[in-house]
């Protein structure tokens, strides 16, 4: 094993168990922070696979912005953000679902390459991947800031109830 494995498996336990923490505690603001280091995790990951410029936009978009709007989100709609007893229930259907989807993807997995090694291309540059997100990519990379923006706007004016209602008037009090 070479240290870039041992890297690659780090980081993957790092993000899988981060990950496991996102999805079973009870602290809404607990399982933001856990998002950040899954993310960061995976992030790594990038790193170690020589994919700086994914890494980059790893931590700028998803750790940057996506969890932070989403903590935003949870502050501005004034949501529980202690443990929340009424949004308990029964862990065994998503424990089904989630170990039969793991299975029929790890099956998928092998069946299509059955553990042959796979040709690669020509490693990229960030010129080559930055000409094809503008060149390809740019309507939906505009479309996804256009809806975060949409998001955010609306989790503030869902969060401010005197928004768009006419304010009372004062009682007249005679004075001139």
């Amino acid at each position: 094993m070479t240290v870039s494995d041992v890297l690659l498996l780090g980081l993957g336990a790092v993000a899988v168990g981060a990950a496991l923490l996102v999805v079973t505690t009870r602290h809404l603001v607990r399982a933001g922070l856990y998002l950040v280091v899954a993310l960061g995790a995976v992030a790594g990951i990038y790193l170690v696979l020589a994919a700086e410029l994914v890494a980059w936009v790893q931590v700028l978009i998803y750790v940057g912005a996506v969890v932070v709007l989403l903590l935003f989100a949870v502050m501005l709609t004034r949501a529980p953000i202690g443990p929340s007893e009424d949004l308990d229930r029964p862990g065994w259907p998503a424990l089904l679902v989630g170990g039969g989807s793991g299975l029929g993807l790890a099956a998928l997995l092998v069946d299509a390459y059955r553990w042959s090694t796979v040709d690669r291309d020509q490693v990229g540059d960030a010129q080559r991947l930055g000409t094809e997100i503008f060149r390809s990519w740019v309507l939906p990379f505009e479309v996804l800031s256009v809806l975060l923006l949409a998001a955010l706007v609306g989790a503030i004016v869902v969060s401010r109830p005197e928004v768009g209602r006419a304010r009372p008037r004062p009682p007249d009090r005679g004075e001139r």
